[in-house]
């Protein structure tokens, strides 16, 4: 599939997703919302990717929010089915995926854009990197998950300060609070992100997709996680994978995974 807001190439199993509206920092709208779903969906579907690195064009911004001129007239109905459609479309499907999903943050990520990280499953910051959720300073609040995600990375009173005082804050102290997992210099970031892929596609597929589902239910009140952790732990001892895994180092050799 072509994209009209989107780049997309696939280097050593590892499918690079950049979103590519430099002009706009980025910002997401309706057209690249629906096109990163499916660039996702293909890169998922695809056997020989193995992760996946969202990351936006240019130095300045990861993604510098939403596009405000496409909601500003909306009402309450049509508010709700936009962060309805939004979540269940990109955000909550990137949490989800059975491959991980790394958000290579290089510059600003506001608003959307740092929902759109925090739904990934791994975040990497450039050291000239901003964070915020300043939807408040437009009468509003975070609509595609960040109230949510925010407080279970950061916790909750450090979550309700950033949102509630539509403050940025800089890689560093992202870091320091456990809203990102590195920080690397602007031009070693990408680099990075493609090292962590590669410590990735050194284990089992499928076990790594088992520990996605697995470390999710946590959050889900719905269900219990401890069932789904034992549910995921017995399935991997029926795979191709496990026999390989074993196997492999029984013989003291590198394993061969599959995904199978």
């Amino acid at each position: 599939m072509r994209f009209k807001t989107l780049l997309v190439h696939l280097e050593n199993d590892i499918s690079i997703i950049t979103i590519d509206r430099p002009k706009k920092l980025n910002a997401l709208n309706k057209e690249t919302i629906s096109e990163l779903h499916h660039a996702i969906k293909e890169s998922d579907a695809n056997k020989n990717v193995r992760a996946i690195i969202l990351t936006g064009n240019g130095e300045k911004a990861f993604v510098a929010g939403a596009d405000i001129s496409e909601f500003s007239d909306f009402d309450v109905q049509q508010a709700a089915q936009l962060s309805r459609e939004g979540q269940m479309l990109l955000f909550d499907f990137i949490e989800n995926l059975s491959t991980p999903v790394i958000a290579a943050v290089n510059g600003f990520a506001l608003g959307g854009g740092l929902e759109l990280a925090m739904a990934a499953h791994f975040r990497v910051a450039s050291d000239n990197a901003r964070m915020g959720l300043p939807e408040v300073s437009l009468g509003v609040i975070p609509g595609y998950g960040g109230t949510q995600r925010l407080a279970q990375l950061i916790g909750k009173g450090r979550a309700l300060e950033m949102i509630m005082t539509a403050q940025m804050i800089d890689a560093s102290k992202a870091e320091q609070w456990g809203l990102v997992n590195a920080i690397t210099p602007q031009e070693e970031l990408l680099a990075y992100c493609i090292s962590l892929a590669e410590k990735m596609k050194r284990n089992g597929p499928l076990a790594i997709s088992a520990a996605i589902k697995s470390v999710n239910a946590n959050f889900d009140k719905s269900i219990n996680g401890y069932d789904i952790e034992i549910s995921e732990f017995a399935k991997c001892f029926g795979s191709k994978d496990f026999k390989e895994g074993t196997t492999a180092f029984l013989e003291k050799r590198k394993a061969n995974f599959l995904g199978e």
